[in-house]
């Protein structure tokens, strides 16, 4: 799919993007090569193919689920200037 000029401004234009008018031919050929690029990878057979999250079949290592710290909440709230329920209170910033 060859991309004209006048799309270009006319794809620019409905993106909000504002392009320089010498730069409008470049940018015409290298999405012309992008769009050509995608058709190849489409034409690629993928018949049987299963999806898959990740092209290596690897796990993330975690780190175990442990507690590491104390509970200090009461510590912090007790120089906070006001708290209810535990919880914070603050002022209203919105009317």
């Amino acid at each position: 799919m060859s991309l004209a000029p006048d799309e270009v401004r006319r794809i620019a234009k409905l993106a909000r993007l504002a392009l320089d008018a010498d730069a409008v031919e470049a940018y015409a050929h290298d999405l012309s090569s992008i769009l050509a690029f995608v058709e190849q990878l489409d034409a690629a057979p993928t018949e049987g193919v299963e999806p898959m999250a990740h092209p290596q079949d690897a796990t993330q290592r975690l780190r175990p689920d442990a507690i590491t710290e104390t509970n200090t909440r009461e510590r912090f709230q007790a120089i906070a200037p006001a708290v209810e329920a535990g919880l914070y209170l603050v002022p209203k910033v919105i009317e």
